[in-house]
């Protein structure tokens, strides 16, 4: 069947509401029964519905099918990391139909082993733990919420930079370089699991208990300081 009627037949099932490829296995299947209705025929994109597919490649594809940000129910909600709805080889295949729309980038080879835990600090303060903080564990700012990255693969944290999902910004390499991301990487990676050395670890959630632990040790002493002072007072 040529490939144009075939465009035809999907877009009038999707038209009926009507399954296209009921179990798909093939990329072309699968993008017809759950992404085709937003991004268009060919990744063209649907407008007020999601953008064009065109030239973003494997990279992205890959990214946001493995985090389960796709597909997206509402096209106005945050995407937010579920489990995955298909399986590594319905995501094989569906990324590299995305990846024949237009030459884009691939997925990014990230080597977390050859970078440096202290230099991917210093990348994470200044280019991410304002929104997920230094401990990586997530926050939020306005309009969005910043997702913790214990979750997250060297390969999606390269890929995050690369392509900036949602509100979060995109770093090229003039401003992180394969090198720095890789020890960004690494850096993520010590996160999850800390060598707390330094004492009681606060839970890794940043300013927060540790601000509540402050107030309660400010209280305990105001309360010894006016009982001090209540019991002068009766002598």
């Amino acid at each position: 069947m040529p490939a144009g009627l075939i465009r035809l037949v999907l877009l009038g099932a999707l038209a009926l509401g009507l399954p296209a490829a009921a179990g798909a296995t093939t990329g072309a299947g699968l993008y017809s029964e759950n992404c085709l209705r937003c991004h268009g025929v060919g990744g063209s994109g649907v407008s007020g519905q999601g953008p064009s597919l065109r030239r973003v490649g494997a990279r992205a594809a890959d990214f946001y099918l493995r985090t389960g940000y796709m597909p997206l129910r509402d096209p106005e909600q945050q995407p937010w990391r579920r489990h995955p709805r298909f399986s590594d080889a319905q995501i094989a295949a569906l990324v590299g139909y995305v990846a024949s729309f237009g030459h884009g980038p691939p997925v990014p080879a990230v080597h977390p082993e050859h970078g440096s835990v202290s230099q991917g600090l210093r990348v994470f303060t200044e280019h991410c733990a304002g929104c997920h903080q230094v401990v990586a564990e997530g926050g939020y700012v306005v309009g969005a919420r910043v997702p913790p990255l214990d979750r997250s693969t060297p390969t999606q944290i390269a890929e995050a930079v690369r392509i900036g999902p949602f509100l979060m910004p995109r770093f090229p390499e003039s401003q992180i370089s394969r090198r720095d991301l890789d020890s960004l990487a690494a850096y993520v990676e010590y996160a999850k699991n800390p060598d707390d050395r330094g004492g009681w670890a606060l839970g890794h959630v940043g300013p927060v208990p540790e601000g509540l632990v402050s107030w309660l040790l400010a209280g305990a002493a105001l309360v010894a300081v006016c009982a001090l002072i209540g019991r002068r007072g009766t002598e």
